[in-house]
């Protein structure tokens, strides 16, 4: 009930800010789904021939949905018998999750209200609520144990931002901590920092990093191969990629473009902005550069000049990874700001030539282990980036070596997929 009147004084507290983004639509769809906990109303478990246990997967935004997609793949071979249901809190990650899973059923997580959570938990009936990462809700935690239901953490992190904050209020979090039934962390470091803020180190297992088997390293693959048809790509092109990308990254790829663009008539733009609000704020940048582009919903229309193509917007979501790809160079965004860095394991897999800037506490250990395999470079700013782009178009064996090494660093990290799924299924047979 305390935790209730917390959430609803800061509700109040912040009214008039949430107020102006529902007017704007950013949070107006799925709101009164989330605060009154709907959630779809599933048979009995066990009903049917050869159906068992019932797992609720909980996964923040676009991210962890994405990180969804082998957990559920390798559930399916070593439990073809259980059924899972999938949940996002951003609307973002609930329209992709829709798109990836559509025999799955998929609802918006409820708001940590107790009378929220506790309808989606009698409505779904699951054995066990899996929270990807780490989104800790204390009254879904604290619901879900009452009713039985076993609770993990998959890929678990904890960054260094969030691990300060965490430990401010350690008093408070410790009981939620120690609740969990088991923990895979995907680092050594985040083990100790769950450990430390009250999780029972019994409970723990280090079986490092899902988003090293989530990687696809195929180029030839299927979505890829059908994107590169769709916007002109061929063999003798060189694509500098720009993904993830937020506020001002943008403008430094199209600099670096356009200074090589004339010396490499094979040079291609393709910029992903991180977040689908952006799209038009990028739009107007590219036009106002007066560089030709086209973007990517329109790729289908005939009309659409093909000598267009040479700068691609990307204004889709749930397409990066397949985009990634077609990269020969990439930058992954998210890095020259505050915000922390983007996954870079997509490009390092697909064996691109990869950059980042200097911010990447979000993806630390990642962007670590790439650079201590020479398997990536940090630029700094939109000079130095312009200057990796160059010395990969010109010094073939660099970016070669480059995209090599990155790609074999991340297929000897692969099998933590396997090691976690064999957990959870280990925690509700015990």
């Amino acid at each position: 009930m305390l935790l209730n009147i917390l959430y609803l004084l800061l509700l109040v507290g912040f009214s008039p800010v949430l107020l102006l983004r529902v007017l704007r639509g950013k949070y107006r769809r799925g709101m009164a789904d989330r605060f009154l906990g709907r959630a779809p109303v599933l048979g009995p478990k066990g009903a049917g021939e050869g159906r068992g246990p019932r797992v609720w997967f909980q996964a923040v935004s676009v991210g962890e949905v994405n990180l969804l997609r082998p957990i559920l793949r390798e559930l399916k071979q070593q439990a073809p018998d259980w059924e899972a249901v999938v949940s996002s809190t951003s609307q973002t990650g609930y329209d992709l999750a829709r798109r990836l899973f559509p025999d799955l059923p998929v609802f918006r997580c409820p708001l940590d209200f107790t009378w929220s959570v506790r309808r989606a938990l009698k409505a779904v009936d699951p054995d066990l609520l899996v929270l990807v990462e780490l989104e800790l809700w204390p009254n879904l935690i604290r619901e879900a144990k009452k009713r039985g239901v076993k609770t993990a953490i998959v890929n678990g992190r904890i960054s260094d931002r969030s691990f300060s904050s965490y430990r401010r209020i350690r008093f408070f979090l410790k009981g939620v901590f120690r609740s969990l039934d088991r923990v895979m962390s995907g680092s050594a470091e985040s083990g100790r920092r769950f450990v430390e803020l009250g999780l029972d180190e019994k409970k723990l297992r280090v079986t490092g990093s899902i988003k090293f088997d989530g990687a696809q390293s195929d180029r030839a693959n299927e979505k890829t191969t059908a994107l590169s048809r769709l916007a002109g790509i061929t063999p003798e092109d060189k694509v500098f990629l720009a993904g993830s990308t937020q506020a001002g990254e943008e403008a430094m790829a199209l600099v670096a473009y356009r200074a090589l663009a004339g010396e490499y008539p094979n040079l291609r733009l393709i910029v992903v902005p991180r977040h689908p609000e952006r799209f038009e704020e990028v739009a107007e940048t590219l036009s106002r550069s007066g560089v030709p582009f086209v973007r990517r919903s329109a790729l289908e229309d005939p009309s659409v000049s093909r000598q267009r193509k040479r700068v691609l917007l990307v204004d889709t979501i749930g397409e990066l990874g397949a985009w990634w790809g077609t990269a020969s160079i990439a930058f992954v965004g998210g890095s020259m700001g505050s915000r922390g860095g983007q996954n870079m394991l997509e490009p390092a897999a697909y064996g691109a030539a990869v950059s980042f800037g200097p911010n990447t506490r979000n993806f630390r250990e990642i962007a670590q282990g790439l650079l201590a395999a020479d398997a990536a470079r940090v630029v700094h700013d939109g000079e130095e980036m312009t200057g990796f782009v160059r010395r990969c178009l010109a010094d073939r064996p660099f970016a070669e070596g480059l995209g090599r090494r990155a790609a074999e660093l991340v297929k000897a990290q692969k099998g933590a997929t396997a090691a976690s799924v064999r957990e959870l299924v280990g925690l509700v047979r015990d």
